[in-house]
């Protein structure tokens, strides 16, 4: 039914209720709640990373990371350069053409992880991909290849269910983007030869350190097959046919910043404060549900991933479904300029390369309570942004 003119600047009156934070980021995202700077006071700052207190505070990170996400034991954790970028190319210029590849991609960083190794590597890869709001048909995967994948699609809302479709006995290696999926999913280490993500998605941690978790199959894999093309010093994970061990007990391939490692540490105790990762994957659940109770409630926006079953509970996307919005791309930016000039939301604008709409972040940092404050006055933007088309008509 159509708005009438009064109804439309009573339902553009601003609400009352504000957000505490107003930082609905995918990236980098919100700090956690317990955060303040005068808590990193104890980095070991102008000291050696390979001094005593900086690879204790390193391996601490390795392993706190390891107890909190489940991570086997037999699993090798590393810190590595460059986000969750140079984790998963480092994984990707080391392990691939040793065998078919099947790449699959239903975002634009999965799309990347194509051209990287179609157009970089030159490699004969299997390619799968699907629209925006959709997955891949995940039981048609050839998992005796070696599989690249985003298990949440950052800027498209979508993620994968489970790690059902992966056998047990697969021939070939998964490669796993995780990087805002890891502390908000349940990922199924079994399942997942090489597992990547960065600090400052779920975590909110800062960035440019990536984490890269390789499993037993993975390591036999770099100690067997030495790939034809040259890696940088960067890149290189093995020594004369073995592992860098080092690399992953906190002798880091490059200097980090040992501020940034404390910041990571403080997020790991507020994880465990909060439950673990049980309690992290409540958290982004919670956040998500807050969000889907308002879509509900309102027949003029909708999800961008088209089924329940792999929508995301950290990116979460959304597209405006009203036959009034003519520019939808130019709707969207309105309504995420006034969120951002009354300091409601900032950053929600969607990807780049997304469909017009929203992308709003709902991963463990978040507070529900902010999610339910600002959601009303998404509804105000909506209504003011349309009040403003019908008077411009």
């Amino acid at each position: 039914m159509a708005i009438t003119q009064p109804a439309m600047r009573e339902a553009a009156r601003q609400p009352e209720m504000r957000p505490a934070n107003p930082r609905f980021s995918s990236g980098p995202c919100a700090k956690p709640p317990a955060f303040d700077l005068s808590k990193l006071a104890d980095a070991p700052l102008g000291r050696s990373h390979r001094a005593a207190i900086g690879k204790a505070k390193l391996k601490a990170a390795i392993e706190e990371t390891r107890d909190i996400l489940g991570i086997p034991a037999d699993y090798k954790i590393g810190i590595v350069p460059a986000s969750d970028t140079g984790a998963f190319e480092m994984a990707m210029w080391n392990l691939l053409g040793e065998r078919p590849v099947e790449m699959l991609a239903w975002e634009s960083f999965g799309a990347g992880w194509v051209t990287n190794v179609v157009k970089q590597l030159k490699l004969d890869a299997a390619v799968k991909t699907a629209d925006y709001g959709e997955i891949v048909d995940l039981a048609g995967v050839d998992f005796d290849r070696d599989v690249c994948f985003t298990w949440n699609g950052t800027t498209s809302g979508v993620r994968v269910p489970n790690g059902d479709v992966i056998p047990a006995n697969r021939a070939g290696l998964t490669l796993c983007d995780a990087t805002s999926a890891a502390f908000a999913m349940d990922l199924p280490w079994d399942k997942l030869d090489v597992t990547t993500f960065s600090w400052q998605k779920v975590l909110g941690g800062e960035a440019a350190h990536g984490m890269l978790i390789l499993s037993p199959r993975a390591v036999a894999r770099l100690e067997s097959y030495t790939p034809a093309w040259p890696l940088p010093k960067i890149f290189r994970l093995t020594k004369g046919g073995k592992l860098i061990d080092g690399i992953f007990t906190g002798a880091t391939i490059n200097t980090p910043s040992m501020l940034c490692v404390e910041d990571y540490l403080l997020a790991l105790d507020w994880a465990r404060s909060v439950g673990g990762l049980d309690g992290m994957i409540a958290r982004a659940d919670a956040n998500t549900a807050a969000v889907t109770d308002f879509v509900a409630a309102h027949d003029w926006i909708e999800f961008l991933a088209v089924d329940p079953a792999t929508r995301s509970n950290t990116s979460v996307c959304l597209k405006f479904a009203d036959a009034r919005i003519v520019d939808g791309a130019a709707f969207a930016k309105a309504v995420a300029k006034r969120l951002e000039q009354e300091e409601i939301a900032l950053d929600i604008g969607a990807y780049r390369d997304a469909p017009a709409g929203l992308r709003i972040w709902c991963g463990s940092t978040v507070e529900t309570s902010d999610i339910a404050a600002m959601l009303p006055w998404l509804a105000w933007a909506f209504e003011a942004e349309i009040e403003a088309l019908s008077e411009a008509a």
